[in-house]
């Protein structure tokens, strides 16, 4: 264990700054689009728009993560169930995933705290209220299927593009235009999260525990689904990046080379 944090900490911390930085950019549209005094949000009356607007933010944000130099040197999963799904694949060592979950844990509360020492009060406002996701007025169990469904259509997406020769390159514009919809259409339904640590950090700092079983257990439980249905049709996950066209390492259990000839690794040696 000490062994693999010393090794690879590089990786660990791009993990806790890209969700870190996911969370700031939330917390700030979330503000710019619903708070009351927001002169976008007396602009914009319809809140249908008003999502769609955040939906297209925080998927073009997801993007710019994936493709950033913190994404190409972690794989940018931003995700416990990203990285636990990758774990069940043979993708990722225990001992990475453990210490992966951990900084995305603390990158989701520490980029809510952050966004919270800059907005202030606009992000404790109710409309904003920190953005935590919390059911909505379908109830529990509609969010847990909701959350579930989103989940296993987002991983199915990754697994099948990322290890595609000619949709690898694009794994990550394609998992931002799924976040970009899901938040316009499925937010009402459960505030649409698909992460347990982006629910926390959340929830931790708005002290709002509403139903966190539910974001926990939902994105798991379906991106697990997601990784059965990939193995059981004969398909094998090649690594565990959203993007491997770069010249970062890979700490990874990795056969993208040798698949895919010139769509993984750059250079064998990188490939650790």
């Amino acid at each position: 264990m000490r062994t693999a944090l010393k090794q690879h900490w590089p990786e660990y911390l791009s993990e806790a700054a890209g969700l870190g930085a996911f969370m700031v950019s939330a917390c700030a549209f979330a503000a710019l689009l619903f708070h009351p005094s927001s002169p976008v949000a007396r602009g914009v009356e319809s809140e249908a728009v008003r999502r769609a607007l955040m939906g297209a933010a925080m998927g073009l944000t997801n993007v710019l993560l994936v493709y950033s130099p913190w994404g190409m040197r972690s794989g940018a999963h931003h995700n416990p169930a990203v990285t636990l799904t990758f774990y069940r694949l043979g993708k990722v060592k225990a001992v990475d995933a453990l210490f992966y979950a951990l900084a995305q844990f603390v990158g989701g509360v520490s980029g809510v705290v952050a966004a919270s020492l800059v907005l202030g009060d606009a992000l404790a406002d109710a409309k904003v209220n920190y953005v935590v996701t919390v059911p909505g007025s379908f109830g529990v169990a509609a969010a847990f299927a909701a959350e579930a469904l989103i989940s296993f259509g987002l991983m199915s997406v990754v697994l099948r593009a990322s290890n595609h020769a000619r949709l690898a390159r694009w794994t990550g514009l394609l998992a931002g235009l799924l976040v970009a919809v899901y938040i316009g259409v499925e937010s009402p339904v459960s505030g649409m999260s698909m992460n347990p640590a982006r629910t926390f950090g959340s929830a931790a700092t708005a002290n709002v525990w509403t139903a966190l079983w539910v974001y926990f257990a939902a994105p798991l439980a379906g991106m697990l689904l997601a990784a059965e249905v990939f193995a059981r049709t004969g398909a094998r996950a090649a690594c565990a990046k959203l993007h491997h066209h770069n010249r970062k390492r890979c700490i990874f259990n990795c056969e993208y080379e040798e698949r895919v000839p010139g769509a993984g690794c750059w250079e064998k040696a990188a490939c650790l």
